[in-house]
């Protein structure tokens, strides 16, 4: 029966020709519903495997581990609760009124570099390495080698970079606690190089989803040679930046709700490469008083 002479049929005979075998679409594919449909695919890089598990078959179950877990969580509740009566962050409020320099990291055993994670293009299939290490003179020792060969996917077309980012500080039960520098003006870092520029990225607690990718960035240049530099950033020259990419719409840093600071090397300059750091802090600058550097977007201006 064509469609023209359904679509003039009555209501009646039209829902009884439904049931006309010959007005089916019969499929020789069997009718299956794939086990990953049920839950959500994420994007996955070209030669990556695929990974058939349900989120909670990744899970193992652990009775001590998990005792010793509670165990670390209510001490930390515990000091939570006994800091406040001290004052902010455990310190007086004459000692935090009074304070010009904090040292926020500093690198004086290996119990200190399991606070950071390193990562480069390996991860998307490229070939460079990155390895962190603690120094001679108990230091941060970030090396490895830089290669931009993209790699072979047909997809990827830039390669290039390693990176070193703090993890995300905890309070008790995996809440989220953040760093509260409103009090200073200035970055402070002790750094030993090799002479290439690296890109210092400061992440603040986002408001909104689309905000989870942006990024405060400002350059780290390096001397090289065999003597430390002291480096002094002021955060009003960190400029947004969202997956790589300047912002139109700039605004200072949010120093009230800091999560980590990370460092990136991507100046396309194959070979081997090396940081070293001392202790990064942060100081406030009396003589410092610019509050942004960059022009900003009036909203509703006034007429």
């Amino acid at each position: 029966m064509s469609l023209l002479k359904i679509a003039r049929l009555p209501p009646l005979k039209l829902l009884n020709s439904i049931h006309d075998p010959h007005l089916l679409l019969h499929s020789n594919a069997p009718l299956t519903v794939l086990r990953r449909a049920l839950s959500h695919n994420k994007y996955r890089r070209p030669g990556q495997p695929i990974e058939d598990k349900f989120p909670w078959e990744n899970i193992t179950f652990n009775f001590s581990k998990g005792l010793e877990r509670i165990k670390k969580n209510f001490k930390l509740l515990k000091q939570e609760f006994s800091d406040r009566w001290v004052g902010p962050e455990g310190k007086s409020i004459i000692n935090h009124m009074l304070e010009q320099n904090r040292v926020i990291w500093e690198f004086r055993g290996p119990e200190s570099l399991q606070e950071w994670t390193v990562s480069s293009d390996e991860m998307i299939g490229g070939q460079s390495k990155v390895y962190l290490k603690l120094g001679k003179n108990d230091t941060c020792f970030l090396y490895g080698t830089l290669c931009s060969a993209p790699p072979r996917d047909g997809e990827t077309r830039y390669s290039g970079y390693c990176a070193m980012r703090s993890k995300q500080p905890l309070a008790s039960f995996d809440r989220k606690k953040h760093y509260d520098w409103s009090s200073f003006n200035t970055l402070h870092l002790r750094v030993r190089g090799d002479g290439r520029p690296w890109m210092i990225s400061i992440a603040t607690e986002a408001y909104f989803s689309h905000q989870k990718d942006d990024l405060y960035s400002y350059f780290l240049y390096t001397r090289g040679g065999p003597y430390w530099q002291d480096v002094k950033i002021p955060f009003s020259k960190f400029f947004l930046t969202n997956r790589g990419r300047i912002q139109d719409d700039q605004h200072p840093l949010w120093l009230d709700k800091v999560n980590t600071i990370g460092f990136t090397l991507g100046d396309k300059v194959d070979g081997p490469f090396q940081l070293e750091i001392d202790f990064i802090g942060v100081c406030k600058d009396f003589a410092h008083t610019e509050d942004f550097a960059y022009e900003t977007c009036k909203r509703n201006p006034e007429v």
